[in-house]
């Protein structure tokens, strides 16, 4: 992949929560490496946390971590404060954390319900409501960008396409989906921009037993037609071109990330 450019982001704030592993991990590298200083927010393993500081620091850029569970109103708040605290403002908020609890429907409980519902579409709201009331304090500044602030809702392919087993999960996802399209008609006459990644099969940790093994793989393969899986890089370079001035007319709109998974690929030989 070619080289993302160190001035992209410049002066930039970016807070990006559920960032100590997988996807949020490499989206905080690839802001961080387009010059952006980036919040890595943790609910848990604040040694991860800590590592990819550390890591970020070392190749030039400037991080810290900051531990906040995103469906806590007061721990959200707290985050927001500390930020703006150490570094006057924030400028793009990168609305990551996500969690399964799946179960088939008959047996699922309220407790898996409400505990995805809490984090993957409350955790968006708190997070965003708190990114939109800094951004609305802040204005615009065109030294950092032609925004007042960005937005970007992590989803899933599962926004759109059913899951069955996972109904909680896909649940949330649809709702993100329509959140960040009504947020994004609220603020656009703020020049908030607010739009969403729906990633599809990425190489990640939390979905090892995806692709670990060949076979594995090659039943993944046959739902992507681009012919390979994702990877977390392929989100980072992504939420990096949303989080610019190079996207600066687009708001409201989710983009797949997917390698066409949305795209039916059953459908190829005719349904």
């Amino acid at each position: 992949m070619p080289a993302i450019h160190p001035d992209t982001l410049r002066g930039q704030r970016a807070l990006v929560t559920g960032a100590n592993s997988g996807i949020g991990a490499a989206v905080a590298r690839a802001l961080a490496q387009a010059g952006a200083r980036v919040v890595i927010n943790y609910v848990v393993n604040p040694e991860a946390a800590e590592q990819l500081v550390q890591e970020i620091r070392v190749d030039g850029g400037e991080a810290m971590a900051l531990e906040a569970d995103v469906s806590d109103e007061g721990q959200v708040q707290r985050m927001f404060r500390d930020m703006v605290d150490a570094w006057g403002g924030v400028d793009i908020l990168v609305a990551n954390a996500g969690l399964q609890r799946d179960a088939p429907f008959h047996d699922m409980t309220l407790d898996q319900w409400n505990k995805v519902l809490d984090v993957n579409l409350t955790g968006q709201f708190l997070c965003a409501r708190e990114a939109v009331r800094a951004f609305l304090r802040q204005g615009i500044d065109p030294q950092r960008s032609c925004a007042a602030g960005k937005i970007i809702c992590m989803s899933s392919v599962h926004d759109i396409v059913p899951w069955a087993g996972h109904v909680n999960y896909a649940t949330s996802k649809g709702g993100v989906l329509m959140f960040l399209k009504s947020l994004a008609q609220e603020v656009a006459e703020h020049r908030i921009r607010v739009n969403g990644i729906s990633p599809g099969a990425i190489r990640t940790p939390i979905n090892r037993s995806a692709w670990e093994s060949a076979e594995a793989e090659a039943d993944l393969l046959t739902l992507i037609p681009y012919g390979r899986i994702g990877e977390p890089m392929d989100i980072g370079r992504a939420a990096v071109w949303l989080a610019s001035d190079a996207s600066d007319y687009i708001t409201g709109t989710t983009l797949y990330v997917d390698g066409g998974m949305t795209l039916y690929p059953g459908f190829r030989e005719g349904g």
